[in-house]
């Protein structure tokens, strides 16, 4: 039997096969009715595209890039890129797109501009923002549709460009007024990379609610989000001479290695230490004692980036509150993609517990 075309379920549905081009790459132009009724007939039919056929007709890759510019052992045991990629996979598998994934630990720059000089993509998704990052100039330079994945920094990016993510502070503020209200006021921090946007935002809320509450601001470790560099920052808190009650880290992994190192000095938690993470990995939930944490929604992330970046691809922006529309036609950045993304919340367990007092800390001041 025929393997059913384009023109043959166009002729089912009584529609054109522009119609029905439009529905099945979820473009506009067409009624939510008329888009319903043709994905019906094309699935009664078995309609399936032909990914060559598609590319050729379309002048497209049909691929998205994602290059991640991380060190290969810090990238291994980081739970957020699994979760991320799941959540692109359910867009773009829909969609007939593939993701090319690439590690560029040295020059991620020269990546992009491979990609584009082989026309291997159709647009990039961005992570690991950094402060003064130079990659959304070099991706408007290369006229190459990006999501920059991360909270909306209010800067003017390119006609091409969305950022789509949470703003991550709120939680964390959460988190440390949570810490405050149970009686602590040496709440320290482990803090990721401070040329990471989110490394950096989550120790400027971790320092301002302190500040206001008029609490002293410290000790903080700078670590790199690896279980190893938890654990090393929390043997430098617990050596300090006047340690702190609780330890406020910037994701689970550090926070989970933090704990181990207080069970093997013998600081019970959270009797004489509160701990707290963020991520809500699957993990926090099972540790002895269960994890305190913030949680993100890590595949909504995947799903909305995704989203997004086929939109711009198909020459579609956003605006901050998601309606769609014609490229150009939303603003000078391209619009954001906070709004369609769960914010981040706050998630008690055992780990935490009120400020010890000093017959429980021993000797210490």
């Amino acid at each position: 039997m025929a393997r059913p075309t384009i023109t043959d379920v166009a002729r089912a549905a009584g529609v054109s096969k522009g119609a029905v081009s439009f529905a099945l790459n979820d473009r506009p132009g067409i009624s939510s009715d008329t888009r319903r009724r043709i994905l019906d007939v094309a699935a009664s039919m078995g309609w399936t595209p032909s990914a060559g056929a598609r590319a050729l007709s379309t002048s497209r890759a049909l691929a998205v890039g994602l290059v991640l510019a991380r060190a290969p052992e810090v990238l291994r045991a980081d739970a957020f890129f699994p979760s991320f990629i799941a959540g692109l996979e359910t867009v773009l598998s829909e969609r007939g797109h593939a993701l090319l994934l690439q590690v560029a630990e040295r020059d991620d720059h020269a990546a992009y501009r491979r990609l584009v000089a082989e026309g291997r993509v159709d647009g990039v998704l961005v992570t690991d923002l950094h402060v003064d990052d130079t990659r959304p100039a070099l991706l408007a330079e290369l006229d190459l549709p990006a999501v920059l994945v991360g909270p909306d920094l209010g800067e003017s990016w390119g006609p091409r460009q969305v950022a789509c993510g949470a703003d991550d502070a709120p939680a964390v503020r959460e988190t440390v007024q949570h810490l405050l209200d149970l009686g602590h006021t040496r709440i320290a921090h482990v803090a990721g990379p401070q040329q990471l946007v989110h490394g950096r935002s989550r120790r400027g809320a971790w320092e301002q609610v302190l500040r206001e509450a008029g609490v002293a601001v410290g000790p903080v470790v700078e670590a790199d989000f690896s279980a190893e560099s938890g654990a090393r920052a929390t043997a430098q808190l617990l050596d300090l001479a006047e340690r702190p009650t609780a330890i406020v880290y910037a994701n689970d992994l550090m926070a989970t290695a933090g704990l181990g190192v207080a069970h093997e000095r013998g600081v019970d938690v959270p009797t004489e230490l509160s701990i707290t993470g963020f991520d809500d990995t699957e993990i926090a939930a099972h540790l002895r004692p269960a994890l305190t944490t913030v949680r993100t929604d890590v595949v909504a992330w995947g799903r909305a980036a995704a989203r997004r970046l086929l939109q711009l691809v198909d020459g579609v922006s956003t605006d901050s509150t998601g309606e769609t529309g014609e490229t150009g036609e939303t603003g000078e950045n391209g619009g954001t993609g906070e709004t369609d993304v769960p914010p981040a919340r706050l998630v008690v367990r055992a780990s935490t517990a009120p400020a010890p007092t000093l017959t429980h800390q021993g000797d210490r001041p």
